[in-house]
């Protein structure tokens, strides 16, 4: 079991919304808190546009997201919401797969014009999914993401503060 699990509900890993699940990443080992990925767009397209629910691959996805105490939601907002390859999977979830869990919502967009996307598009999927302890989240420029050597991204100070924020707080939730 792990204590959080990211959905990176992005439609590449090559964008900067990779760069945010990485630090986020980075923060809960430098906390030894456990954690588990779900990379939406791994999972087979068929079974997530033909909502597959017997398909191993997503039963293996909603298995975490059950043992889970905590789960991070990160997306980049397109047409003022999130991606639509995020919402095949939050389909397939059980209706109540987010209850008794801290939830938090980080996304990714090109300016504040969709600051509000977290909480009008994607927090009231989330509720509907049972979430209860749902964190504010953090919306991210994606001009203070920049790509560096590799496959690598560097958070500039702005964005390293509103996730970090968001990081501490669950953190305190799973202490609860």
């Amino acid at each position: 079991m792990s204590d959080v699990v990211l959905i990176y509900g992005g439609n590449s890993l090559q964008s900067r919304l990779k760069g945010i699940k990485d630090y986020a990443e980075r923060y809960l080992d430098e906390r030894s808190i456990s954690y588990e990925s779900i990379n939406v767009i791994d999972l087979p397209a068929t079974d997530l546009i033909t909502a597959n629910f017997s398909s191993s691959a997503i039963k293996e996805a909603n298995e975490k997201v059950e043992k889970a105490n905590a789960v991070i939601i990160l997306t980049p907002v397109y047409k003022a919401s999130y991606t639509g390859i995020l919402k095949t999977y939050l389909d397939l979830l059980p209706q109540k797969a987010l209850k008794g869990k801290a939830v938090l919502p980080l996304m990714i967009g090109g300016s504040f014009g969709h600051l509000l996307a977290i909480d009008y598009a994607l927090k009231p999927v989330l509720s509907s999914l049972g979430a209860t302890t749902l964190l504010s989240g953090a919306y991210v420029i994606d001009q203070h993401v920049q790509r560096g050597e590799g496959d690598t991204y560097v958070l500039d100070e702005e964005a390293i503060e509103r996730v970090s924020v968001n990081l501490q707080t669950l953190e305190e939730e799973l202490k609860k």
